[in-house]
């Protein structure tokens, strides 16, 4: 039987892609039943059968109870729901199992084959919560494998792993949502990441709500309603103010044509006015860049390319903004909605390369499949990304207060599988022993910061102040390994395993993946 294909997805907050190898090794687009390249992210839940994609989207004005947009910005919140008019709820997980539902059977009907497994994207920032509900929606989605992969990495691996000279390439990463920036090294036989910041609460999401407040301003001007004060004529601007913007990105002036209550009113808007009450977003891209380089220690002068990926980087603030900072024009080679998802085929196909290898290197390795013709014209490389998140642990700050406080151990933009260490001592006589909590944030305050996991272990009973050191590593599987080392006999007191904190139960995805197998996605 024939090995499953090897596919990438992107899942975007506006749109979402699907890429598989090909047996060349070249990563393709798979187009959708609409005979799309890209599917809106958006969902239809009215009945039985949910539907995703155009038709969805076309339906949001008409049916805005029952259409859910903008679900990736929801994952990770364990008690967002969406309600559909009918009363059933959904949660982020559910929803984006259905548009992964969705891309994966297109796919399976383009390939003509079954697939079980995946690489999947994610924003560069998302945290522990945001990665795991993501793998949850897979294992929903009913598939039996889900790796993951920040998408400005992916994007690096679609555009350098064919390069024979080694560059720095920045990539600005800007999509419906979240925004990224990611300073990286490409080229050779490795794609190795140096620093990555972000939000992944900055979108062109963001830039239509601008554009939103501003037209519905325009037409109140002009004797018409509030449009944000029903809920079909505010899908209506959102829809209209969407068009505005791409409008804008090929020319200086757009004209919509709002209605309601029987009064329509044509209004114009001009690039110029769209970048003035946008500008503190693009504003706020900017600090995000600066703060990367300073993160990655480099000047303007180190980065010999800028990558422009996200379907939002084809305004063009962006590629001004980028070339008044840096001075040069970004590189626009790369196609910005397809990238992401092409990168992460490659990036399945440089996992099972090295899974083949590495069984191959097994004892009795005898009588193992044959080598995927795909991978012969896959170049060999590795890819090293880091922690996008600060890790640490609970500490003691002051005895006589008993105040606690977040003691990062392995800061952000740490390589993967890179260990760090950190010196405590223990704050009672005779103390036996000792709570690790293992925190994500960059603030000392623990209120700023995500709990992602505890345990207990037991030390030997020293006088107060005996030496203890604890040390963190993150996996390639979003794994956090814990070594607690007693300073006073130089010997391991005990290891642990803080697998991501999960939004949902083992038993809720089960549940939810049976219902999803039993319902047909349209």
């Amino acid at each position: 039987m024939a090995p499953p294909p090897l596919v990438g997805i992107d899942l975007g907050t506006t749109f979402s892609s699907i890429a598989h190898l090909n047996q060349h090794g070249k990563s393709e687009i798979l187009i959708n039943r609409e005979g799309e390249r890209i599917t809106p992210s958006v969902v239809l839940l009215d009945g039985d059968e949910p539907s995703v994609g155009t038709m969805a989207k076309r339906s949001a004005a008409a049916s805005p109870l029952n259409v859910c947009q903008f679900v990736k910005r929801k994952m990770g919140e364990p008690d967002w729901r969406f309600i559909a008019d009918g009363g059933k709820e959904y949660t982020a997980e559910e929803v984006s199992a259905l548009i992964l539902r969705r891309l994966v059977g297109d796919a399976e009907t383009a390939l003509d084959a079954s697939i079980t497994e995946a690489v999947v994207t994610v924003p560069a920032y998302f945290n522990d919560a945001q990665r795991k509900a993501t793998q949850d929606a897979g294992r929903i989605a009913g598939l039996e494998s889900v790796r993951l992969i920040n998408e400005p990495t992916a994007a690096a691996i679609a555009y350098g792993l064919e390069e024979s000279e080694e560059h720095t390439v920045m990539v600005y990463d800007l999509g419906g949502g979240t925004f990224d920036v990611t300073i990286m090294r490409c080229g050779g036989s490795e794609t190795r990441v140096i620093a990555t910041h972000g939000d992944k609460n900055l979108g062109g999401f963001d830039w239509d709500n601008k554009l939103m407040v501003e037209l519905n301003e325009r037409f109140m001007e002009e004797g018409g309603a509030d449009l944000f004060e029903d809920l079909a004529t505010e899908h209506d601007l959102r829809d209209k103010s969407e068009v505005a913007k791409r409008t804008l990105s090929q020319v200086g002036e757009a004209k919509v044509f709002l209605a309601a209550g029987g009064k329509t009113v044509p209004v114009s808007i001009s690039r110029e006015r769209f970048e003035e009450v946008t500008a503190d977003l693009m504003d706020r891209t900017a600090d995000l860049v600066r703060e990367t380089l300073e993160d990655a220690s480099m000047e303007w002068s180190g980065i010999d390319k800028v990558l422009l990926v996200g379907g939002s980087t084809r305004m063009p603030a962006v590629a001004s903004l980028i070339e008044s900072l840096s001075g040069r024009k970004p590189s626009l080679e790369l196609n910005p909605d397809e990238v992401v998802s092409e990168g992460a085929a490659m990036y399945a196909g440089v996992l099972t390369r090295q899974a083949e290898e590495s069984a191959a290197g097994e004892p009795g390795a005898a009588g193992l499949p044959a080598p995927r013709p795909e991978l012969a014209g896959l170049p060999a490389a590795s890819i090293v990304d880091v922690n996008s998140h600060s890790l640490g642990v609970v500490a003691l700050r002051d005895e006589s207060t008993g105040e606690l406080f977040n003691s990062i151990i392995l800061p952000r933009n740490t390589p993967l599988c890179t260990p760090k260490s950190r010196n405590y001592s223990t704050v009672e006589d005779s103390q036996t022993g000792l709570r690790v909590a293992v925190t994500e944030g960059e603030e000392e305050d623990l209120q700023y910061v995500r709990r992602l996991g505890e345990g207990d272990m037991e030390i030997p009973a020293y006088p107060k102040g005996a030496p203890i050191t604890a040390t963190l590593e993150y996996d390639e599987d979003g794994i956090i390994h814990v070594t607690v080392v007693d300073g006073t006999a130089g010997r391991t007191l005990g290891e642990m395993k803080i697998k991501r904190e999960a939004n949902r139960s083992d038993e809720e995805v089960d549940s939810m993946r049976k219902e999803m197998a039993a319902t047909t996605v349209r």
